[in-house]
């Protein structure tokens, strides 16, 4: 055993002693156990309640990921025109408070259907839209470019963390309080977000000053820079893939496999486990490999497992081993590509565009699933789940086709400035 080289850099749990960054950190990280407890209950509830089959399954996925499709890139330019985009995230948190309370309520006065479903899962998009539009500017206003990595680590310890926390929990209260009932957890955390945030005092980037617009100018930007574009179509084609699974993941797991939700919540903390072990290694694969080369292992170690998911079967405990272990590995890997790909493009998009390319990179991640999920829902219903499952495993296995031309393998460390605004149109 070696002694630490005094070169290297404090560890990253060293941020937290810095007041900005905690209270950032704290918002994130009380929020994503809600986040994970709904990701199980809002579909369980349709499912256990409202009988909903495939297509219902499908549009219920669609409708909380179209806002991601219409509304992410006027968003980023209308955050890049503001000089304090911490506001605009405190108004989201409490606007999502206010619609998924209204879930519980529903159900308690027997009022609960599918339609309000579809209603409170777009209306938690859009505020989460604009949430992740501001994101970025309030990270790089609380941290040092040079602790990106380090901050993004710690930040996707927190989204494991809730990931193995989360599901379990929101399995167990699932059958103690139905569904319904489990969402009310996920309302209290967005209102200690916000409390969060409203406490954060830290300067940041300036609004931009453009005329018209300013829309083109990140469309611009991203086809002018080879590495992020093709980083950024990566990624939407894994996203678009793995909704296959995601959006019949609920249903397939209880009617084709037979779990119940509570060994079902059991396996989705799995991938948290995975994603703690990711985020604990990402900073040391980074240094030992490189920032990009991190980014290209990620992706092979997030998708190269997900066959196992369509190939579970036989007895309950080979199930659960089966889906537990390709969620394992799946959770490492994507740990390692966020953490490395996010320092990559917090570092290398100018800050007069932050907010408009990340715009553009959530409608191409985020604004890609609702297809995917109407076409799972879809393929569903009309090939069967385990069929669709295998659709949406092998396009995201070779979603890392994209990355591998990009020069992502060539960069080794984070740009020591963005590339030029000016590029975009004079590339």
């Amino acid at each position: 055993m070696t002694a630490a080289d005094p070169r290297d850099p404090p560890p990253p749990a060293g941020l937290l002693r810095e007041r900005g960054f905690r209270l950032y950190w704290s918002a994130h990280s009380i929020s994503l156990i809600g986040d994970e407890i709904t990701i199980l209950a809002i579909p369980l509830a349709a499912v256990l309640l409202l009988d909903a089959g495939p297509a219902e399954m499908g549009r219920l996925t669609a409708v909380a990921l179209l806002p991601s499709l219409l509304l992410s890139i006027p968003g980023g330019a209308w955050a890049d025109r503001q000089a304090n985009r911490r506001r605009a995230m405190v108004v989201s948190d409490l606007g999502r408070f206010a619609a998924v309370a209204s879930v519980p309520a529903a159900y308690a006065m027997d009022a609960l259907t599918m339609t309000h479903l579809y209603v409170t899962e777009f209306a938690v998009g859009a505020l989460t839209v604009l949430f992740r539009v501001c994101n970025h500017h309030v990270y790089a206003s609380v941290l040092a470019s040079d602790r990106y990595v380090d901050g993004n680590a710690l930040l996707s310890g927190s989204r494991s963390a809730a990931a193995v926390a989360g599901p379990g929990a929101g399995g167990g209260l699932v059958q103690v309080l139905t569904a319904p009932f489990a969402l009310v957890l996920d309302a209290v955390t967005y209102l200690v977000s916000a409390v969060c945030l409203g406490r954060i005092r830290a300067e940041e980037a300036p609004p931009a000053r453009h005329e018209g617009t300013g829309l083109t100018d990140a469309f611009r930007w991203v086809t002018a820079h080879r590495t992020p574009g093709l980083l950024i179509a990566g990624v939407a084609t894994l996203s678009l893939f793995h909704t296959f699974l995601a959006t019949l993941f609920v249903l397939y797991a209880t009617d084709e496999l037979g779990l119940s939700p509570g060994v079902l919540g059991l396996v989705f903390a799995v991938f948290g486990l995975g994603g703690l072990a990711g985020a604990s290694l990402a900073p040391h694969v980074v240094r030992r490999i490189g920032l990009g080369p991190a980014v290209i292992a990620g992706c092979a170690g997030f998708s190269l497992p997900l066959p196992l998911v369509p190939l579970a079967g036989g007895p309950t405990p080979l199930v659960v081993t089966v889906l537990a272990a390709a969620q394992f590995a799946s959770g490492c890997g994507v740990a390692v590509m966020d953490i490395a790909a996010n320092s990559y493009l917090i570092a290398v998009i100018p800050a007069t565009l932050r907010s408009r390319v990340m715009g553009v990179i959530q409608t191409s991640n985020f604004g890609v699933r609702p297809v995917g999920a109407v076409l799972a829902g879809t393929l569903g219903a009309a090939l069967g789940l385990r069929p669709t499952m295998w659709i949406g495993t092998v396009g995201a296995v070779l979603s890392v086709l994209w990355l591998l031309p990009s020069g992502l393998r060539y960069v080794r460390d984070l740009p020591a400035a963005p590339a030029s605004p000016a590029g975009a149109a004079a590339a």
